[in-house]
């Protein structure tokens, strides 16, 4: 087994597409062996659970974008190789912004500056939850893989105390669709589409990261921190100042995301709002190796599945175990053929193993 040096796009695509190919044929075998059910119905019944109808579409798209946003969140620091696996804690603290904005301003602020007040502060939220575990990253050289996991908890937690008293019905232990009448902080349509101001500022947070990452300076010093701290130090760069403003970005992004849940999505809030999204946007970071825009076809992909089971689930009466199998099958094939992309097998013939 050795290292490729390099591989055409052309390639690198043909590998995937034959990856999700094989593995459209062990779903087939698996659906056929297992439940005796035409492979090709349940294909069609997973294309119409994800875009089947218009609304059906823009739900796909709308999650789609809030597990983008998330992805791009977490990308900065990740390629600084900080592990941040608290984007879950840091979208939840962005939705509690929200979400006490919408409940206690949302009769008394118009509602351009409500919203703009909204994004700001679940911005701050998720900053400050990010830069909790940077500052002890950067300073005493904390783990950061469990202490931004043990902050998911916290979070969890600080959402259950807020529960307590923003409870609607009085002892439902739920929140209930905040603003219902007045829809106060809900972002509103544009052009016509109920979820295009969710599609609009994802895709420019996207392009922000982008640039950013690709063009800026601090871009560049994030990466030579992530290459080797030695060298960043040798070069005169102030790590700690890097990691505390990188991850300080990446979770005020995942705070972004809460607000567009809470504003954009759900109009409300529970333990499970974030839904396990830090989570998956893990995968759709690595999977696209921090390409941003790869990524927006990764999460769209990923939402689409996951939508297309959960019809599949329903239409055909399929157990929910059978439909998060099929997905399985699906990455693990995806995210196998890495392995080709990256390395090559060479098989030595008998001369060569006698010299």
């Amino acid at each position: 087994m050795t290292k490729r040096e390099d591989m055409s796009l052309v390639m690198k695509m043909a590998v995937r597409i034959i990856a999700i190919l094989l593995s459209l044929l062990v779903c087939a075998i698996f659906i056929y062996g297992i439940v005796k059910m035409n492979p090709v119905q349940v294909y069609e019944g997973i294309i119409d659970g994800a875009v089947g109808t218009e609304r059906r579409m823009w739900i796909t798209i709308r999650d789609a974008m809030i597990l983008l946003c998330v992805a791009v969140a977490v990308t900065p620091a990740f390629r600084m190789r900080f592990w941040n696996i608290g984007a879950e804690g840091q979208i939840l603290l962005g939705c509690i912004a929200s979400a006490a904005l919408m409940i206690y301003a949302g009769e008394s602020l118009p509602l351009p500056l409500l919203l703009l007040l909204m994004f700001v502060c679940s911005f701050l939220a998720g900053m400050i939850w990010g830069i909790i575990p940077a500052v002890f990253k950067a300073i005493w050289n904390t783990n950061e893989t469990l202490f931004t996991l043990m902050l998911n908890y916290v979070a969890m937690q600080l959402v259950t105390f807020c529960i307590v008293f923003w409870e609607n019905p009085k002892g439902s232990n739920t929140v209930g669709i905040i603003n219902a009448a007045s829809r106060a902080g809900w972002l509103p349509p544009l052009f016509g589409l109920d979820y295009g101001w969710n599609l609009v500022i994802v895709l420019g947070l996207t392009a922000f990261v982008y640039i950013y990452m690709k063009r800026t300076k601090h871009g560049y010093e994030l990466t030579v921190v992530g290459e080797s701290v030695n060298t960043a130090k040798y070069v005169g760069i102030n790590v700690p100042k890097v990691i505390i403003r990188t991850v300080g970005l990446s979770g005020g992004i995942a705070g972004i995301a809460g607000f567009l849940l809470v504003s954009g999505s759900s109009h409300t809030i529970s333990t499970s709002t974030a839904g396990g999204r830090g989570f998956t946007a893990i995968i759709v970071s690595w999977l696209a190796k921090f390409n941003v825009w790869v990524m927006a076809v990764i999460a769209f992909l990923l939402v689409f599945m996951e939508k297309g089971s959960s019809q599949i689930a329903t239409q055909f009466g399929l157990n929910e175990n059978a439909s998060d199998v099929i997905v399985g099958i699906i990455l693990f094939f995806v995210i196998g053929c890495e392995f080709f992309i990256n390395y090559k097998l060479e098989f030595r013939g008998r001369h060569q193993e006698e010299r």
